[in-house]
Order: C-alpha cells, then structure tokens, then sequence
C-alpha cells in the first residue's frame, strides 16, 4: 500500500492525539499506556521529515517561515495551558521546535558563512529546542535529511542514526532511574523509516487547502481540548 503526503500527515496527527491523550489520562508506566506512546512515536520524525520536504518544495520560503511562526506563537498557549494549566510558561510546542527547524535549514542553506559558525548556531537550535517539544530531534532530523538529500543511502543512514540515538539515549536514561523499563515506548519510531521509505509514494495529494490548514488550526485546539477534559471533567 502507497500513501502520499496527506495521508502521512494524518497519520502523524493521529499518533500525536493518541500519544497526548495518553499523557493526560494513562499512566505511562501500563502497558496500555506504553502502547499508545509507542504509537505517538510516529509523530516526531514524520513531522520531521515533512518539514524537510516542506522547505525543498516550498515556493516561498519567507511566507513558510512567517506562518510557522506565527502558529508556534499562537500553539505556545494551547501547549503551555496543557502541559501545566497555566500561562505563560517557558514551554512551547512541536510547531516552535519545527519552526527552528525550518530556519536552520534556510540558515545551513543560504547563509554565506563559515561551517563552523554554521555547526555552532545547529547547536544553538538544538539548545533552543528544549522549550518544545521534541527537542533536539526534530531540528536535527529535518536538517540532516536536507544536507544528505542528494545520496539517498546517506539520507536515511543518518536518519536512522539520529532515530537510534533518540531512542536507545532514552533506554539509558530510564535504565538508570527507579523505573528502568518506562522509556520502552520509545522504540515506536523506529517505525518511521520503512514507512517512509516502502510506503510512501512522494506525491502530494490533493491540494485543498484544508490540508495545507488543518494542522496548524487542529494542534493548539486539541490541546485546550484535552485540558479543559483534564481539569474540569476528569
């Protein structure tokens, strides 16, 4: 089975209310609740992956910019109020850490500078990051799959790598806390990449607007969702 852009994207906002759902009303630590993160891990690196190919594709690079701006503002109350029922915070969501992403892409891309100055402000977004969420990965992902787009093998290798590392980094981390098997979920994104790369077709699909919005509209909305869900009926 083929699928094409759309469809990967409602794929990736499905994962992302099942993995949201799950943070707010079962514990991580349940198999259930290991189960429906373990399929909220599509959500990170498709994201990423559509972001890359949103910036190669895009015909206005400026106006991409300014709209993912804009939504990692306007996504930073839905996150804020959902992560701890208050704002502001310093907590933005996965729209902010793509939003980074896209310019460190532009910035690897087009600026005439020095590597090394360019190394350094990839290191400065990933810092930047961990006010969203998927931090460090979905600034990574993206830029790493431009850099290597033109050696498909270099392309998903480090994809894969920079997957690895997202998730056995996280096996460590729980291995050496007093819940030594609650990051097991984290394995779910390995799914990503024989996705991308046997079923994903590479065609747009329909090009209604509503596809192009939805996100964008739908992310802070189900997070105040699930808040007010949390706080005032469950």
């Amino acid at each position: 089975m083929k699928i094409n852009r759309n469809a990967l994207k409602y794929i990736a906002i499905i994962a992302m209310v099942i993995d949201h759902i799950a943070w707010s009303f079962v514990p991580t630590y349940s198999v259930l609740g290991q189960i429906l993160h373990f399929i909220g891990r599509l959500t990170g690196p498709i994201m990423a992956y559509m972001l890359y190919e949103g910036y190669v594709h895009t015909r206005d690079i400026k106006k991409y910019a300014l709209r993912l701006g804009i939504f990692a503002l306007v996504s930073w109350v839905a996150y804020s109020l959902y992560e701890t029922h208050r704002w502001p915070t310093m907590q933005f969501g996965v729209i902010y850490t793509l939003f980074l992403a896209l310019l460190t892409i532009w910035m690897w891309d087009k600026a005439n500078i020095q590597k090394g100055f360019k190394i350094a402000l990839v290191v400065l977004a990933c810092g930047l990051s961990f006010l969203g969420d998927w931090p460090i990965f979905d600034v990574l992902w993206p830029l790493l799959l431009f850099i290597n787009r033109d050696d498909p093998r270099k392309k998903w290798r480090s994809f894969i790598i920079i997957t690895a590392v997202e998730v056995l980094g996280a096996q460590f981390m729980s291995i050496t806390s007093d819940r030594p098997f609650r990051q097991v979920f984290q394995f779910g994104a390995f799914l990503v990449p024989p996705i991308l790369m046997y079923m994903y077709n590479g065609e747009p699909g329909s090009r209604k607007a509503f596809h192009k919005w939805f996100f964008y509209i739908f992310y802070p909305l189900h997070l105040i969702v699930l808040m007010l869900l949390e706080v005032y009926v469950f």
